[in-house]
């Protein structure tokens, strides 16, 4: 017989975490890997608007990163020891900030705020970059009241800015011109 999808155990508004235990769904350490899972799920259809391999390429690395943070946000610290978590991706912070250096130099210096938009795929990226930040202020906020890696945050904090850089590569490389802010 093949499993189902559904299992019933949270039609009470209750949801397991990894190592043990029940929570309600409204509780801070779900609503921090929902908003992970959200922004993991928004990047799978940010890759369907481009065409451009290597931004495809990272985005799908991303992905995979994101799962990782995802499973340590799910597993409360008092269980993390019984796990077999896959790593943090400690090195891909580096990583995203030689990407934002590169796209940078290829950009022209920002001298006012730009809106949000612009190509299918920057407009896209710009979304990304927006449910990036509200995952991090999920993890702040979790993180206030339990224990967090915080290199978790400093991956989340970079990758919104490598987010927005993107969404300004993406414009320039389809030939769109970014609107300024005219306040």
């Amino acid at each position: 017989m093949t499993k189902r999808i559904y299992t019933r155990t949270g039609d009470t508004g209750k949801t397991g975490l990894f190592g043990g235990g029940r929570v309600s769904k409204s509780d801070r350490r779900v609503a921090a890997y929902g908003e992970v899972d959200e922004l993991n799920a928004l990047l799978g259809w940010v890759i369907t608007r481009t065409t451009h391999d290597a931004l495809i390429e990272r985005l799908t690395m991303l992905q995979s990163d994101l799962f990782s943070i995802g499973a340590h946000l799910a597993t409360p610290q008092d269980a993390r020891t019984q796990q077999h978590l896959p790593a943090l991706p400690h090195a891909r912070v580096a990583e995203m900030e030689s990407w934002i250096d590169a796209a940078e130099a290829s950009l022209p210096e920002l001298k006012s705020f730009i809106l949000p938009g612009g190509s299918t795929g920057a407009a896209a990226l710009h979304v990304a970059r927006a449910v990036c930040r509200r995952a991090e202020r999920a993890v702040v906020e979790l993180a206030a009241h339990d224990s967090v890696d915080p290199q978790i945050l400093v991956y989340l904090n970079r990758l919104s800015d490598l987010l927005f850089v993107l969404a300004r590569a993406e414009n320039a490389r389809t030939g769109f011109t970014e609107a300024k802010w005219q306040p």
